[in-house]
């Protein structure tokens, strides 16, 4: 399950004894508990914002005002909750100032939404329908087919106009596979095309980005 660790900081702390932040992140990342993270600007240089009938509200500098603050933040992977609470025990700041653990909301898996995108792209392939295939990647997707580049969705739907098939078309996918590290992903499959005048094996590699709602095919090259 995925933790969300908030580290907060303490201006008034004194943090000249702390430990350096490097071997933590080291450790967990090597033992595939920390996934992702990072070192945030200080609250001076945010900016908070509210919508009040319907106008935009800025304020410069953090939505409260107090000595703790959210120095950081990093996505952990862990079997239970108490093993998350251990590695933010271990941060360096923990021993200057606070760290919040807190579960992800519970959702489908990213590799199960990938692999129904996967299956939509297929089946849209076998259909010949073209706004069903580019609707699965993101506006700016780049694909290289045939030594030739794709750049955005607009520019692939006009090369499948123009490529289209007579006659149905065949899609079997024989392997495939997908890892997914937080936000994007990377696949790969080999693949048989079949239709009038076709039969051919094709490699495919692919990333995926996730835009929240969905994950979107955002490069691949076909070979």
């Amino acid at each position: 399950m995925k933790y969300m660790l908030l580290v907060c900081g303490d201006d008034t702390a004194d943090s000249s004894g702390m430990a350096p932040v490097e071997p933590w992140v080291e450790d967990l990342g090597e033992r595939g508990v920390r996934r992702h993270g990072h070192r945030l600007a200080l609250p001076s240089e945010a900016v908070t914002v509210r919508v009040r009938d319907g106008e935009v509200l800025r304020t410069d500098g953090p939505f409260a005002e107090t000595k703790e603050y959210v120095a950081g933040f990093d996505v952990l992977e862990c079997d239970t909750l108490e093993e998350a609470v251990q590695a933010a025990a271990r941060h360096p700041v923990a021993t200057v100032g606070a760290m919040e653990v807190r579960p992800f909301w519970e959702d489908e898996e990213p590799e199960a939404r990938i692999r129904r995108l996967e299956e939509e792209l297929t089946e849209a392939v076998r259909a010949g329908d073209v706004e069903r295939i580019t609707a699965c990647y993101a506006p700016d997707a780049t694909v290289f087919h045939d030594g030739t580049a794709h750049q955005g969705a607009d520019t692939l739907r006009k090369a499948l106009r123009e490529a289209a098939f007579t006659g149905p078309v065949t899609c079997e996918v024989l392997e495939s596979g997908v890892q997914v590290d937080e936000s994007i992903a990377f696949g790969h499959a080999l693949v048989r095309l079949t239709a009038t005048g076709l039969d051919e094996f094709v490699r495919v590699t692919t990333g995926y980005r996730d835009f929240g709602l969905r994950w979107l095919i955002t490069h691949q090259h076909v070979s």
